[in-house]
């Protein structure tokens, strides 16, 4: 009787430890799918999306162009489902913010990590996000890039305006509003997005680089 009792409990047990155990491969990104992936369309482009036991971690490559010029819309996506209506996020404000205040996002789950690789610009971090518009669940923020997100006007005595470069790395926590103004050129950057709640699908890989 003690040695089925025994058994029951491990073949009870088996199965959630499977699933804690961590995967043993490695990921590789090779400089050239980086940069094939930034010559894209777009801004924000996904390069890989990896289950790594206990979260998913993901990695992106984003452009920013030059402060005021028209941005370059990625390739349309063709549905037949209509296009959810945005719901309102953030803190209501009835006087709209003044002049030059920046937008910007906040992420409810990902904490960002971000790496300069090329150009320069003024990131704008803190604060809070009003009269925002919460990405719609079935969006590629939500599903592809960051999970539920919160876009609007930064405003707020706590806003941090810091000029980066090449080479700088930033932590960005998640909750925390974030947007960029002032790009005299452009502005280029790796972002480490963990997922710990797995809102993103394990294995996306950007098509441009699918094997």
């Amino acid at each position: 009787m003690k040695t089925r009792l025994i058994a029951a409990v491990i073949l009870a047990w088996l199965p959630a430890a499977a699933g804690a155990q961590s995967p043993k491969g490695a990921t590789y990104i090779t400089d050239e799918q980086v940069k094939t992936v930034n010559a894209s369309p777009g801004v924000d482009r996904q390069i890989v999306n990896v289950d790594i036991g206990k979260l998913n971690l993901a990695v992106g490559i984003i452009h920013r162009g030059r402060s005021g010029a028209p941005a370059v819309p990625a390739p349309a996506v063709t549905s037949a489902a209509p296009t959810p209506v945005a719901e309102p996020c953030g803190d209501r404000a009835t006087v709209a913010p003044p002049a030059g205040t920046a937008s910007g996002i906040a992420h409810e789950g990902q904490t960002e990590t971000y790496l300069i690789v090329s150009g320069a610009g003024t990131l704008v971090t803190g604060g809070r996000i009003v009269n925002g518009r919460q990405s719609a669940p079935e969006s590629a923020v939500t599903k592809v890039l960051n999970g539920p997100s919160c876009s609007g006007p930064i405003v707020g005595a706590d806003v941090v305006k810091q000029v980066v470069k090449t080479g700088d790395i930033i932590i960005i926590p998640a909750g925390v509003p974030h947007g960029w103004m002032e790009i005299a050129d452009h502005v280029d950057y790796l972002s480490v997005r963990p997922d710990p709640d797995r809102v993103l699908a394990a294995g996306y890989v950007n098509p441009l680089i699918k094997k």
